[in-house]
């Protein structure tokens, strides 16, 4: 409620409130086929009734047509297709703000620097409770046939990503497909990888469709403090196509002059 989560403070609690939390474990007890549907604006801690419940459904904050909506996805009128733009994690100390948040005197040190959000997870070898860009849906996709443009960049020039998304389910669905790129050595600490593209498709049960996306200049480049621009430096790029930053389908390099 407003009361828990609102604009203009922090919530003071990761968790569910204690007698929802109460609610969601004598439901669960009574019914093997429980639906939780959370309404919230953040990450939430799902321990420990997550594995007693069939499904979770995030709706965020829906509006005054949500009801509608969560009872359209929850009678399969309309298939889910939302993907995570957060990382949900498992606990508290899994988080990159842990130790600096709330900080000291109104002040908070962002001690993570460039390893935000699922940067941080990838770079501490953290297993999150559901990784940035992850999301269900009624039906299944399955990725091939990448391929790039160019195996070999020069500075300033784009590069072509390609791959084919077929809908192997029975249910028309809809898949939004994510482009990763990351350096594999730098002069700096980089993240091992960073979403630089997505695109959403919908596909009817069985079809097909080439996705085409594109790694612009910049998205190869990095902000060097000792000049004070952005900058790009020569070497090997590994390019990761999947359905969330933990669930990479396809993989391929290309060379950077």
């Amino acid at each position: 409620t407003a009361n828990d989560e609102t604009e203009g403070k922090d919530r003071e609690t990761l968790e569910l409130p204690e007698y929802q939390k109460k609610l969601v474990q004598a439901v669960s007890e009574a019914g093997s086929n429980t639906v939780v549907v959370l309404t919230c604006g953040a990450g939430l801690i799902m321990d420990p009734w997550l594995d007693k419940v069939k499904a979770v459904l995030l709706s965020w904050f829906p509006g005054q047509e949500g009801g509608q909506a969560v009872a359209d996805v929850l009678l399969g009128h309309v298939n889910p297709s939302g993907k995570l733009t957060t990382t949900f994690f498992k606990r508290w100390e899994d988080c990159p703000s842990f130790g600096n948040y709330p900080g000291q005197n109104d002040e908070v040190h962002y001690a993570e620097g460039i390893f935000t959000g699922y940067r941080y997870f990838d770079e501490k070898n953290i297993d999150p409770l559901f990784p940035f860009g992850y999301g269900l849906s009624y039906t299944r996709f399955e990725y091939s046939d990448l391929s790039l443009s160019e195996k070999t960049v020069k500075q300033g020039d784009p590069l072509t990503v390609k791959c084919k998304v077929r809908n192997t389910g029975e249910m028309d669905g809809a898949e939004t497909v994510q482009l990763y790129i990351g350096d594999e050595k730098a002069s700096v600490p980089r993240p091992e990888k960073e979403l630089k593209g997505f695109q959403k498709v919908f596909l009817h049960a069985g079809e097909a469709k080439t996705i085409t996306l594109t790694i612009e200049p910049q998205d190869m480049a990095f902000y060097d403090i000792t000049i004070h621009d952005w900058k790009s430096e020569p070497g090997k790029f590994h390019v990761f196509v999947g359905a969330s930053s933990r669930d990479i389908r396809l993989k391929d390099t290309f060379i950077l002059k």
